[in-house]
Protein backbone atom coordinates (compact mmCIF):
# COMPACT_ATOMS: atom_id res chain seq x y z
CA UNK A 1 0.00 0.00 0.00
CA UNK A 2 1.58 3.08 -1.30
CA UNK A 3 -0.23 5.18 0.90
CA UNK A 4 0.51 3.23 4.21
CA UNK A 5 3.88 1.89 3.64
CA UNK A 6 3.97 0.91 7.56
CA UNK A 7 1.30 -1.64 8.89
CA UNK A 8 -0.33 0.06 11.92
CA UNK A 9 0.71 -1.02 14.74
CA UNK A 10 -1.43 -1.52 18.08
CA UNK A 11 -1.07 0.70 21.32
CA UNK A 12 0.76 -2.91 23.21
CA UNK A 13 3.21 -2.85 20.69
CA UNK A 14 4.68 0.85 20.89
CA UNK A 15 6.11 0.04 24.74
CA UNK A 16 8.02 -2.79 24.40
CA UNK A 17 9.38 -3.93 27.95
CA UNK A 18 12.92 -5.93 28.09
CA UNK A 19 15.03 -7.49 30.47
CA UNK A 20 18.13 -6.37 30.94
CA UNK A 21 20.95 -7.68 28.24
CA UNK A 22 17.84 -9.19 26.15
CA UNK A 23 17.14 -8.39 22.53
CA UNK A 24 13.98 -7.38 21.23
CA UNK A 25 11.69 -6.19 18.46
CA UNK A 26 10.48 -2.77 17.11
CA UNK A 27 7.93 -4.11 15.37
CA UNK A 28 7.88 -1.29 12.13
CA UNK A 29 6.59 -3.81 9.32
CA UNK A 30 6.23 -2.79 6.27
CA UNK A 31 3.50 -3.80 3.52
CA UNK A 32 5.90 -3.77 0.65
CA UNK A 33 8.78 -6.53 1.59
CA UNK A 34 11.47 -4.79 -0.18
CA UNK A 35 11.05 -1.38 1.07
CA UNK A 36 14.37 0.14 2.25
CA UNK A 37 13.60 1.30 6.09
CA UNK A 38 16.01 3.22 8.45
CA UNK A 39 15.47 3.36 11.90
CA UNK A 40 15.58 6.43 14.06
CA UNK A 41 16.70 7.03 18.11
CA UNK A 42 15.50 9.95 20.22
CA UNK A 43 18.19 12.14 19.04
CA UNK A 44 17.40 11.58 15.22
CA UNK A 45 19.91 9.77 14.59
CA UNK A 46 20.08 6.22 12.20
CA UNK A 47 20.70 3.31 14.09
CA UNK A 48 21.93 0.32 12.62
CA UNK A 49 19.84 -2.87 13.31
CA UNK A 50 18.90 -6.28 11.31
CA UNK A 51 15.48 -5.43 9.57
CA UNK A 52 13.07 -8.19 9.20
CA UNK A 53 10.28 -6.94 6.92
CA UNK A 54 7.83 -8.99 8.60
CA UNK A 55 9.04 -8.46 12.19
CA UNK A 56 10.70 -5.44 12.49
CA UNK A 57 14.10 -4.06 13.56
CA UNK A 58 15.78 -6.63 16.05
CA UNK A 59 19.05 -5.86 18.46
CA UNK A 60 19.62 -5.05 21.59
CA UNK A 61 18.78 -1.57 22.00
CA UNK A 62 19.42 1.12 24.61
CA UNK A 63 15.99 2.76 26.63
CA UNK A 64 14.89 5.87 24.73
CA UNK A 65 12.40 6.16 21.89
CA UNK A 66 12.97 4.82 18.32
CA UNK A 67 11.01 5.81 14.86
CA UNK A 68 11.38 4.01 11.48
CA UNK A 69 10.72 5.85 8.60
CA UNK A 70 10.92 5.00 4.54
CA UNK A 71 10.54 6.32 1.13
CA UNK A 72 7.90 5.60 -1.75
CA UNK A 73 7.92 7.40 -4.59
CA UNK A 74 9.93 10.16 -3.19
CA UNK A 75 7.67 10.48 -0.04
CA UNK A 76 8.95 10.13 3.22
CA UNK A 77 7.28 8.46 5.64
CA UNK A 78 7.49 7.28 9.28
CA UNK A 79 6.01 4.78 11.52
CA UNK A 80 4.31 5.33 14.69
CA UNK A 81 6.83 6.13 17.80
CA UNK A 82 7.92 2.77 20.11
CA UNK A 83 9.39 3.38 23.46
CA UNK A 84 12.11 0.79 24.96
CA UNK A 85 11.96 0.59 28.48
CA UNK A 86 14.69 -1.58 30.31
CA UNK A 87 13.92 -3.57 32.99
CA UNK A 88 16.38 -4.76 35.65
CA UNK A 89 15.26 -8.54 36.22
CA UNK A 90 18.14 -11.65 37.40
CA UNK A 91 17.55 -15.13 37.02
CA UNK A 92 17.38 -15.40 40.61
CA UNK A 93 15.02 -13.94 43.11
CA UNK A 94 16.86 -12.68 46.77
CA UNK A 95 13.70 -12.37 49.10
CA UNK A 96 13.84 -11.58 52.83
CA UNK A 97 10.79 -10.75 55.02
CA UNK A 98 11.09 -8.82 58.34
CA UNK A 99 8.88 -8.12 61.08
CA UNK A 100 9.73 -5.24 63.62
CA UNK A 101 8.78 -7.92 66.34
CA UNK A 102 6.79 -10.95 66.33
CA UNK A 103 4.89 -11.00 69.61
CA UNK A 104 2.06 -8.15 69.93
CA UNK A 105 -0.86 -7.35 71.88
CA UNK A 106 -4.29 -6.66 70.79
CA UNK A 107 -4.90 -3.50 69.44
CA UNK A 108 -1.62 -2.95 68.13
CA UNK A 109 -0.45 -1.99 64.53
CA UNK A 110 1.59 -5.31 62.55
CA UNK A 111 4.09 -4.69 60.21
CA UNK A 112 5.68 -6.63 57.72
CA UNK A 113 8.06 -6.31 54.96
CA UNK A 114 8.56 -8.40 52.10
CA UNK A 115 11.88 -7.35 50.50
CA UNK A 116 12.98 -8.64 46.23
CA UNK A 117 16.67 -7.37 45.57
CA UNK A 118 17.83 -7.01 42.11
CA UNK A 119 14.81 -7.90 40.04
CA UNK A 120 11.86 -5.22 38.92
CA UNK A 121 9.77 -7.50 37.30
CA UNK A 122 8.25 -10.30 39.67
CA UNK A 123 4.65 -10.89 41.15
CA UNK A 124 4.51 -11.08 44.60
CA UNK A 125 1.44 -12.63 47.06
CA UNK A 126 0.95 -12.11 50.65
CA UNK A 127 -0.57 -15.40 52.71
CA UNK A 128 -2.01 -14.37 56.30
CA UNK A 129 -4.64 -15.33 58.60
CA UNK A 130 -6.70 -12.16 58.05
CA UNK A 131 -6.16 -12.19 54.13
CA UNK A 132 -9.56 -13.99 53.80
CA UNK A 133 -11.39 -10.61 55.56
CA UNK A 134 -9.32 -8.76 53.32
CA UNK A 135 -7.72 -7.27 56.53
CA UNK A 136 -4.34 -5.68 55.66
CA UNK A 137 -2.88 -2.94 53.76
CA UNK A 138 0.10 -3.63 51.25
CA UNK A 139 2.29 -0.89 50.16
CA UNK A 140 4.98 -0.90 47.23
CA UNK A 141 7.81 0.94 47.35
CA UNK A 142 10.17 0.56 44.33
CA UNK A 143 13.77 2.00 45.33
CA UNK A 144 16.48 2.31 42.73
CA UNK A 145 19.58 4.10 44.47
CA UNK A 146 21.65 2.80 45.77
CA UNK A 147 20.63 -0.40 44.67
CA UNK A 148 17.65 -2.04 43.00
CA UNK A 149 15.23 -3.55 45.51
CA UNK A 150 10.90 -4.01 45.77
CA UNK A 151 9.72 -3.48 49.21
CA UNK A 152 6.07 -4.48 49.87
CA UNK A 153 5.01 -3.40 53.20
CA UNK A 154 1.88 -5.25 55.03
CA UNK A 155 0.18 -3.46 57.48
CA UNK A 156 -2.65 -5.16 60.01
CA UNK A 157 -4.31 -2.47 61.93
CA UNK A 158 -6.05 -3.04 65.39
CA UNK A 159 -4.62 -6.57 65.95
CA UNK A 160 -6.61 -9.51 67.54
CA UNK A 161 -5.19 -12.94 68.33
CA UNK A 162 -7.29 -14.51 65.55
CA UNK A 163 -4.04 -12.34 63.46
CA UNK A 164 -1.56 -15.28 64.99
CA UNK A 165 -0.28 -17.16 62.15
CA UNK A 166 2.08 -17.53 59.28
CA UNK A 167 2.95 -14.60 57.62
CA UNK A 168 4.25 -15.39 54.21
CA UNK A 169 5.45 -13.72 50.93
CA UNK A 170 5.74 -15.17 47.56
CA UNK A 171 7.92 -13.70 45.42
CA UNK A 172 7.62 -14.84 41.22
CA UNK A 173 9.77 -13.99 38.37
CA UNK A 174 7.48 -12.42 35.57
CA UNK A 175 8.73 -14.07 32.43
CA UNK A 176 10.96 -17.43 33.96
CA UNK A 177 9.90 -20.36 36.25
CA UNK A 178 11.25 -18.64 39.15
CA UNK A 179 10.13 -18.31 42.70
CA UNK A 180 10.78 -17.90 45.99
CA UNK A 181 9.01 -17.74 49.55
CA UNK A 182 9.58 -16.44 52.85
CA UNK A 183 7.79 -17.06 55.92
CA UNK A 184 7.29 -15.20 59.72
CA UNK A 185 5.47 -16.57 62.74
CA UNK A 186 3.52 -13.71 64.34
CA UNK A 187 1.55 -14.27 67.96
CA UNK A 188 -1.23 -11.81 69.27
CA UNK A 189 -1.54 -11.98 72.57
CA UNK A 190 -5.32 -10.85 74.37
CA UNK A 191 -2.84 -8.53 76.84
CA UNK A 192 0.98 -7.86 77.80
CA UNK A 193 1.93 -10.43 80.79
CA UNK A 194 5.56 -10.13 82.22
CA UNK A 195 6.73 -13.05 84.31
CA UNK A 196 9.41 -13.15 87.33
CA UNK A 197 11.15 -16.23 88.63
CA UNK A 198 13.01 -15.22 91.76
CA UNK A 199 16.29 -17.25 91.95
CA UNK A 200 16.42 -16.61 95.98
CA UNK A 201 14.01 -17.66 99.08
CA UNK A 202 11.08 -15.29 100.84
CA UNK A 203 13.83 -14.79 103.44
CA UNK A 204 17.53 -14.72 103.09
CA UNK A 205 20.42 -13.96 105.81
CA UNK A 206 23.38 -12.25 104.53
CA UNK A 207 26.69 -11.69 106.82
CA UNK A 208 28.35 -8.91 107.89
CA UNK A 209 30.42 -7.67 104.65
CA UNK A 210 29.26 -10.59 102.62
CA UNK A 211 28.57 -9.26 99.18
CA UNK A 212 25.49 -11.40 97.72
CA UNK A 213 23.88 -11.47 94.38
CA UNK A 214 19.91 -11.59 94.10
CA UNK A 215 18.52 -12.58 90.64
CA UNK A 216 15.59 -12.10 89.37
CA UNK A 217 14.80 -13.94 85.33
CA UNK A 218 12.12 -11.63 83.60
CA UNK A 219 10.08 -12.87 80.60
Amino acid sequence: DPDMPFVPSIPEDQFILVEEGDPTVIPCRTSDPSAQVTLINSLDKAVRAFYDSKQGFIGNFPAGSYTCKTMVEGVEFKSDEFLIYILRATSQLPVEIEALKTVYKTGETIVVTCVVFDNEVVNLQWNYPGKVKEKGLIKLDDIKVPSQKLVYTLTIPEASVKDTGDYECTARHATKEVKENKKVVITVHDKGFVHLEPQFSPLEAVNLHEVKNFVVDVQ
